[in-house]
């Protein structure tokens, strides 16, 4: 993997956010604090610390001195180039039991100040397994949903989530979530939750504040340590559902309402190595007005959908093509479906749940 490799007892994990920036190479980490939470007494962990040239001339891995002798690391001899990647190898021996906190120094042929690793976690002689309740795993906690979902929500709710959060650090942790939009709110229960306990985020969703019909979601982020970054790992999609307002009709309005109805509200695809596969839904007005399909909506980047006409008159029909891209099935939190959001007081919101068998 590397060109020339050096091996030292060395420790692990950044503790810096990156190099300072001097016009000239600057080396920045994909992560500069690992939390590796609890690992088995003599039993070595390894840690990978990714990095990327990020400046406008080459840079050299100089020297990676170690705190002390109970890790030894691997790293790239070669010069990095602007724009190339590298990485340094640690493995921590875990001989000693308890709570550990380690750090390595980096020096590079750009900077006279070193580049801070670091590295904590807990050494156990057993292991309790939490991937049944809490399956998510965020290094220093593990979650027990990435994805949350307000359903059915009409202007005024205040409906609310939990997302439930196991410390596996021997220190205190203070859940922070990043990017919230101004429609979602968070308390925390407790504050501040103890080494080995758990404890929850309640998410209060404010309805009023939504700007859209039908499908709003949103990525929020839960900070595992202070000056954590946002990223795929510790990113949970919200989503939610407000549907629109029908009190005020009249019985006479009602009488005369569109009226949706499909040809199917559910589809099973096979993929059997397909790149993309299609199906179609027929979409009837059998009301006495036209029919306005208001939204038409995905829940994930695995579908694809087209309606050929979104006004629909009385007895007529439209066609709605789904297609499922498989490559994208992986990356989907949630299940795949359909959302329609309709002017039909009846059938306000349709949703059309997708099942694939790759």
């Amino acid at each position: 993997m590397f060109k020339t490799i050096r091996k030292i007892g060395a420790v692990a994990l950044l503790c810096t956010i990156g190099l300072n920036a001097q016009a000239q190479g600057e080396l920045v980490f994909d992560n500069p604090k690992f939390h590796v939470g609890e690992i088995m007494f003599q039993t070595p962990k390894v840690i990978v610390y990714t990095f990327k040239n990020k400046g406008d001339q080459p840079v050299k891995i100089t020297d990676v001195k170690p705190m002390c002798g109970c890790t030894q690391a691997e790293w790239t001899q070669n010069d990095i180039a602007p724009g190339a990647t590298g990485q340094i190898s640690v493995v921590y021996d875990a001989l000693m039991l308890g709570t550990f906190h380690k750090e390595l120094a980096v020096y590079t042929s750009t900077s006279n100040e070193p580049l801070y690793l670091e590295m904590e976690g807990r050494v156990v002689k057993e292991k309790i397994d939490y991937t049944g309740d809490f399956p998510f795993d965020l290094g220093n906690v593990r979650i027990n949903t990435n994805y949350l979902e307000f359903d059915d929500v009409n202007r005024g709710d205040h409906p609310v989530a939990e997302l439930q959060i196991f410390n596996q650090e021997r220190t205190p942790y203070r859940p922070t979530l990043m990017h919230l939009p101004s429609y979602l709110s968070v308390q925390s229960y407790p504050e501040v939750i103890a080494g080995g306990r758990m404890g929850k985020v309640r998410i209060t969703l404010d309805s009023e504040k939504l700007n859209l019909l039908g499908l709003n979601q949103t990525r929020i982020y839960l900070s595992r340590y202070l000056g954590d970054k946002v990223g795929e790992a510790n990113e949970i999609l919200v989503s939610s559902v407000l549907l629109p307002d029908f009190s005020g009709m009249t019985a006479a309005q009602l009488a005369v309402a569109p009226k949706m109805q499909l040809s199917q509200d559910e589809l099973i695809f096979v993929m059997d190595g397909k790149k993309k596969q299609t199906q179609v839904v027929t979409i009837s007005n059998t009301g006495k007005e036209p029919l306005n399909i208001r939204s038409v909506q995905v829940f994930n980047h695995a579908l694809e959908v087209s309606v050929s006409d979104r006004t629909i008159a009385p007895g007529k029909s439209a066609q709605m093509k789904v297609t499922v891209v498989a490559a994208n099935l992986k990356k989907a939190k949630n299940r795949p479906r359909v959302l329609l959001i309709t002017n039909d007081p009846s059938m306000a919101k349709q949703t059309i749940n997708v099942t694939v068998n790759q």
